[in-house]
Parts: C-alpha cells; sequence; structure tokens
C-alpha cells in the first residue's frame, strides 16, 4: 500500500483507513497495530456534564441488544467498551481489542485484547468476556446486531488475550462490524443488566428512563485523556426548543439533535458553539411494509417515490442542513455509493402514471409520523402528502405519540417515519437495514439476489468489483425497495464555550455519542 493511505504513528503502530477496508492486507495476510485516537491536548479533570438529548423514551434499557436511539447508546459508552471504535477520520480502531490481523482470504481473524483492563466488579477483561460477550447477538436473539454477526461461523479462544474469529465467507471489514454499539463487552456470564458492570470510564449511579441517567467516574480510566469528568447527568429533553434555551442559558452544557430551523440563531448565541457534520448525518425516512397491502405493488412505491418533494423538505424542513436522499441508507460522502444511479426527481406525473397502472384507485395509504421518530417528521409528512396530492393521490398522515415509538410503530406499521443513524461502511448500513434475515429490516424487503450481493462483496478483494457491486445492489433498493429515503440531515450539535474536545465525526454526533469519554472542561 502506498504511504498516504496507511499512515504511522510513532507511539503506537498502524491504524487503518477506512477507505481501503484493508482488502490488500486481507489479501496478503498483514496485521495492523490498532490504537485508540486520543486527544493530543492534555485535558483537564473534573466537573459534572450536563447533556440535554433528543433520542429516548421511558421505555429505554441497559441492555445494549435493545439500544436503538442516541441516549441509548451515549449512556451505553459511558459505561462499556466495545472491541473497535471508529475514529474522527472514520477508520477503525482498536479499543479494547489492542490489534487484530486477517489471515489470507479474510475468512480467519485473530484478534488481541488488551490486557490489564478492568470492570468496575474488580474483573479482569479476557478472551472469555469477549466470546460471551460477541455470542450475545448470535443465535436466538432480537439484538440490532444479530444480522452484522451472522456471517461468523465460529469464535474460539486461542488464549487467554486472543480469539479466532472464522467467517462463513471472506469480509475484509470485520472490525467495523465490532464498532456497533450494540456489541459491548460485559463479563464472562454477565445477565443482570440492572447493576451494569462495564470496563467504561464511568458507572450507573442512577437510572430514570424517560428522565435522567448519572454515572460517575470510577477513577483511573485505562485509556490516556480520556474519561476527565467527575460525573455525567444525561437527561432526557426530547422538545428541540426546551434543549436550546436549556443550553443557551447554561442549564446544560451540551444537546444533541440542534433544530435546523434555529441553528442560525444558535450560532449567534455567545456562550454556544455548533459542531456541524454535513452529509453524513441522519437519513430522514419513510418506510413501507413490502409485504402488506397496498405497499406490495412496486408501482405503488414507485408512486410514492417520484411523489415526494425531496428538495422542498431539505429546504422547508431542514434549512438547507441536508442533503437530499435518493431511497437508500448510503449517502454520497460514504465509500461506495452508488453515484451512477441517477437522483429521482419529484415528479408528480410519473407518480400519477405508476398509481395507475397500479389498479389500486381506492387504495388507503396512512402514513404515521412523529417528532420521537425524528425532528421534522411531521412537517416533512405534511409537506408529503401536499406535493403527492398533486399527482391525485390522497395520502393520509396520522400523527401518533413519541413515547414508545420504536416499540409500538416502527417494524409494525405497515408506512411510517424513520430515520436511520450512520454506520461506518457501505455494508454495514446495508446489511442492518436490508438484508432479508436482518432484525431491522424496517421495509419487509427480502431479495435473495440482494442477499448474496452484499455476501458476496464482503468477500471480494478485487476494488473495482467489489464497487461495481455495492452500486448494484444499491440500484436494487431503489428501484424495487419500500424506503423513501428523502434527506440526509446534516449532524448538529451545541455545546457550552467551557466544553473541549468537541469535534465533527463520520460516525454518529455528539463525538460518537463518546462526548462524555472524550470531553473536558477548560
Amino acid at each position: 500500500m502506498t504511504d498516504n493511505k496507511m499512515k504511522r504513528n510513532s507511539a503506537s503502530g498502524l491504524i487503518i483507513d477506512r477507505r481501503e477496508l484493508m482488502a490488500g492486507a486481507a489479501a496478503l495476510g498483514l496485521s495492523f497495530g490498532m490504537r485508540p485516537a486520543f486527544a493530543d491536548e492534555a485535558p483537564k479533570k473534573g466537573g459534572t456534564l450536563k447533556i440535554g438529548m433528543e433520542g429516548g423514551t421511558a421505555s429505554d434499557s441497559l441492555d445494549p441488544r435493545t439500544y436503538a436511539d442516541s441516549i441509548p447508546i451515549s449512556y451505553g459508552w459511558q459505561i462499556w467498551n466495545g472491541l473497535v471504535e471508529v475514529d474522527a477520520k472514520g477508520d477503525a480502531v482498536g479499543e479494547l481489542a489492542e490489534s487484530f490481523e486477517a489471515k489470507p482470504g479474510a475468512t480467519t481473524w485473530i484478534f488481541n485484547i488488551r490486557k490489564g483492563v478492568t470492570f468496575t466488579s474488580g474483573k479482569t477483561l479476557d478472551a472469555d468476556d469477549v466470546i460471551y460477550s460477541l455470542n450475545l447477538h448470535r443465535g436466538e436473539t432480537k439484538s440490532g446486531a444479530k444480522d452484522l454477526l451472522s456471517g461468523i461461523s465460529d469464535i474460539k479462544k486461542n488464549n487467554a488475550n486472543q480469539i479466532e474469529i472464522t467467517l462463513k465467507s471472506g469480509d475484509a471489514g470485520l472490525p467495523y462490524v465490532f464498532a456497533d454499539y450494540h456489541i459491548l463487552i460485559v463479563p464472562n456470564g454477565f445477565t443482570d443488566f440492572s447493576k451494569p458492570d462495564g470496563t467504561g470510564a464511568f458507572a450507573l449511579e442512577s437510572f430514570e428512563p424517560g428522565v435522567r441517567v448519572l454515572t460517575k467516574n470510577k477513577g483511573n480510566y485505562w485509556k490516556p485523556g480520556r474519561g476527565n469528568f467527575d460525573s455525567i447527568e444525561l437527561r432526557y429533553i426530547p422538545d428541540s426548543a426546551a434543549r436550546v434555551q436549556a443550553l443557551i442559558s447554561g442549564q446544560i452544557d451540551a444537546a444533541n439533535r440542534l433544530d435546523a430551523k434555529t441553528v442560525a440563531f444558535v450560532m449567534k448565541a455567545p456562550t454556544v458553539n455548533v459542531v456541524r457534520t454535513k452529509g453524513t448525518g441522519n437519513r430522514f425516512a419513510f418506510v413501507a411494509h413490502c409485504d402488506a397491502d397496498p405497499y406490495t405493488s412496486n408501482d405503488i412505491r414507485l408512486a410514492l417515490k417520484y411523489g415526494i418533494d425531496r428538495q422542498k423538505i431539505v429546504d422547508t424542513v431542514y434549512k438547507g442542513f441536508a442533503t437530499v436522499g435518493n431511497d437508500t441508507t448510503v449517502p454520497p460522502s460514504m465509500k461506495y455509493f452508488a453515484k451512477d444511479v441517477p437522483q429521482r426527481p419529484y415528479d408528480p406525473d410519473k407518480a400519477a402514471f405508476y398509481f395507475k397502472k397500479a389498479g389500486m384507485a381506492n387504495a388507503t395509504m396512512e402514513l404515521q409520523v412523529s417528532e420521537g421518530a425524528f425532528s421534522g417528521a411531521t412537517d416533512a409528512a405534511v409537506l408529503y402528502q401536499e406535493a403527492i396530492k398533486k399527482a391525485g393521490i390522497d395520502l393520509q398522515v396520522k400523527r401518533v405519540s413519541g413515547d414508545g415509538y420504536w416499540d409500538n410503530v416502527w417494524l409494525k406499521a405497515p408506512f411510517c417515519a424513520v430515520y436511520w443513524g450512520g454506520r461506518p461502511t457501505a455494508d454495514n448500513q446495508l446489511s442492518q437495514t436490508f438484508l432479508s434475515s436482518a432484525n431491522w429490516n424496517d421495509t419487509n424487503w427480502k431479495r435473495p439476489a440482494f442477499d448474496k450481493l452484499i455476501i458476496d462483496a464482503r468477500a471480494e478483494l478485487d476494488e473495482a468489483k467489489r464497487t461495481q457491486m455495492y452500486a448494484d445492489a444499491q440500484k436494487m433498493i431503489v428501484d424495487d425497495g419500500g424506503m423513501v429515503c428523502f434527506a440526509i440531515g446534516d449532524y448538529l450539535d451545541g455545546y457550552g464555550k467551557k466544553v473541549m474536545g468537541t469535534a465533527p465525526h463520520p460516525h454518529y454526533d455528539m463525538c460518537d455519542q463518546r462526548i462524555a469519554e472524550k470531553g473536558w472542561f477548560a
């Protein structure tokens, strides 16, 4: 590999560049010493970080297998660690895995487990803990990460600090899978998630889902330069205006999902810094179940896709702080984005044509939306209703409660609003959303040809062939799927001026939902 694609850090070895997905390394059987991306400055210790967030409900759990929104992800990273972390450049770097390597063909991977790390209980981390934790998301489980680990055929312990993972077929991007926020490492045999035992910087003090979560610094965190706050107070503040007011007035130190309509005003506040990550944020969509009438007809699905004025929603609801979407969860900023698939325009005449072709003139279509799905969902749905009416299509918009939305509406209602957060690779993004076997296939779109393309692409080390395979997979979704992804929102985070260590991140907002671990007070 050329020097510009593989960077060396004299203190900590090599890191993987996500743009290469380690294809050449897997082919050659090379190994990499991985390192977490620590801040170069000397952070200060102390203080209580108060975070106000949207993205959680009263039904939230401490069990990582259930996480589906930002607040659980945030407190999960406070308490636990994963095997791999995605750094600010989008590179896969070791967390509890000190290093990892692929054997030729990328069907066998060796992960070396970091030594000297302890859980809150005092237990020392070892290979048995990692194997047990990975298996929580395999077999009979409802974990959101089950489909990501479906390619694993075997996990075995080589020694106390090394595991060997065998795949059904090669996957050059496997390390990125272990950066998923569900796959947190717990002690071997651990079952009582109401009393979490993690290797993270903080221990749980109080858990009031829907209200607030308190954690306290355990001291002597194993990551140099991180875990600087004495404690974290995470407040549930679902109302965007209330979050902004709390931030500007200093009641909280950090807030997620600033409202695009008012963020220009927030940027002028002398007490606040706004961090914007453009074009890699939340995927805003309406999803139809492809196995429920009338959405079983692809003509109906095409009518829905041509009947939405995406640009108007981006301009009106998100004030330009978003990129127009094209009906998949892979954004233009991501490697393997299908750039040659034409952007679907707003075309009410085509929408009318496909609706008539479907022969369902009396079809009833009801779109369920809530601000609990994402900020702006209701306004976007109303604009959608107005736009598709020009095609002679009557789309009913039903507003539902945000409380329990992800339990009661998503995956259940035949047509509803959804947002998808970022995933580090196109494979992760497509696998978790569209594979037939995926627990979170929220369109119930199942195509064996698509499944085969994705699985084959993982093992394909020829870069041109792999690029084409992912492009073909995306085209299948655009042409036939049940997702109307109309916008890729920018991440918009707000911080008090005294909060240091903040930066845009290509994976998730709020420093990859790790601001509690990464930040400090000036």
